[in-house]
């Protein structure tokens, strides 16, 4: 039986009256699964709820961050603390510091860090900063890949722009669309094309190393180091986007856990717990061309944010210290995994579960989910039903077929069941 609604219903109703559709993000509109969105009062651990009181076993975690929960009580003590003494001062902190040292103290080949406010806002520095590096203009991006929305990374991005099926974003001038090439995700010789096409033009290649903008996409053997064969060879940037990785597949995120190095990486909300925040970072080479050591121009009033930095670094010390945390949620996701194989199996309809670590994603494909037009042409109407008789028993997944899921140690074996049980119940 549906859960009440009710008063996100008013709540949504309100708000379109003074936000644009009624939210500040476009996927949380519900308007590719349809339906009302749910309006969120509180969270704890692996649950949360809405306006009207209903509890949901979740499995978005503010998209990522939330690796311990919601309300993981060090965090919250941390930012009480700390938010006593001010929530921003425009001036350095000693706080920033021990940041920036925990992360390169994580995080392979990072020697430098550079606090920011988003991860849109960090993909969109890293960019300029391998231009201002290189001296040269166009990038490589992948198709269904979403790194913010920052004008140069707004064509053919995954997430809420392929939610929407916008393939062209009015804003975008023609020129920053030119310098922004595109390759399907896992081809490499469409890569090798372009570099061949652009000699001595291309600043960069950015990439999700596993994607979870369309889906989770697990990279193809071969495809990653690849890719860095090929920066190498060209004198090409290669970053990696961690917004969603980073310190989640592993302390070290994507770069440990593959064994790829990148030249420069993204962060965003993980290193501060869920609040606003992102950082990038890489090599010093590269990273010393930052103003104000170098001339490629960036700058933040809250970049650095106490109230951030103590969220983050409270929550990556614990993932530093406790190596057993990833083992668990490896553990965890793989349980969810054939739960969800063995459900769907009795359902009868053709599905595809991709994972990779704590993130998973299912797809109604009869073929396998390797690239963004993979995704698109699964079955995501039968993914809408699906997305809305989980909610009705309780389950929070993200409300579109092009985003992952994210596991989080406050799951328990007890939450699994009962998700598992839900799919088995599944009547489209």
């Amino acid at each position: 039986m549906a859960y009440n609604i009710n008063t996100s219903k008013d709540l949504f109703a309100r708000a379109q009256k003074s936000i644009p559709g009624g939210v500040n993000s476009p996927v949380r509109a519900f308007k590719s699964v349809g339906g009302t969105p749910l309006f969120m009062k509180s969270a704890k651990g692996a649950y949360m709820y809405d306006a009207d009181g209903n509890r949901y076993i979740d499995y978005i975690n503010s998209w990522g961050p939330m690796i311990l929960g919601h309300a993981y009580e060090p965090v919250v003590a941390a930012i009480r603390e700390r938010a006593a003494l001010s929530t921003s001062y425009g001036a350095p902190t000693e706080l920033e510091i021990e940041m920036a040292e925990l992360i390169v103290s994580m995080a392979p080949n990072v020697d430098m860090v550079r606090m920011v406010s988003s991860g849109t806002e960090a993909c969109m520095s890293a960019l300029r900063l391998a231009r201002g590096f290189t001296g040269r203009n166009k990038f490589i991006k992948f198709e269904g890949c979403y790194h913010g929305h920052a004008d140069a990374f707004l064509v053919k991005a995954g997430s809420g722009v392929a939610t929407f099926n916008i393939q062209s974003v009015p804003g975008i001038t023609g020129g920053v669309s030119m310098d922004t090439l595109t390759a399907p995700y896992n081809d490499l010789a469409a890569v090798q094309q372009l570099v061949d096409e652009h000699k001595d033009a291309i600043a960069a290649i950015i990439i999700e190393p596993v994607a979870g903008n369309m889906g989770c996409i697990v990279p193809e053997p071969g495809f990653l180091e690849g890719l860095r064969a090929i920066c190498d060879r060209e004198g090409i940037v290669f970053i990696f986007d961690e917004v969603m990785t980073g310190f989640r597949l592993a302390a070290g995120g994507a770069q440990e856990r593959l064994g790829i190095n990148a030249d420069l990486v993204t962060y965003g909300k993980v290193i501060g717990g869920g609040m606003p925040v992102g950082a990038f970072g890489g090599r010093k080479e590269i990273m010393q061309h930052i103003a104000p050591l170098g001339n490629v121009y960036q700058a933040g009033t809250l970049s650095g944010n106490p109230i951030a930095m103590i969220a983050g670094f409270t929550m990556l010390q614990t993932l530093k210290n406790d190596p057993d945390i990833y083992k668990q949620l490896d553990e965890q996701t793989a349980y969810l995994h054939k739960g969800l194989d063995d459900a769907l199996t009795a359902y009868g309809s053709p599905f595809v579960i991709n994972r990779f670590g704590s993130m998973i994603s299912v797809h109604f494909s009869e073929l396998p989910v390797n690239n963004f037009a993979a995704a698109a042409t699964a079955n995501n109407t039968l993914f809408n039903t699906f997305f809305h008789a989980m909610l009705n028993s309780g389950v929070y997944l993200p409300p579109s077929a092009y985003e992952t899921w994210f596991i989080s140690a406050a799951l328990s074996r007890e939450d699994i069941d009962e998700t598992v049980a839900a799919v088995r119940n599944f009547q489209p």
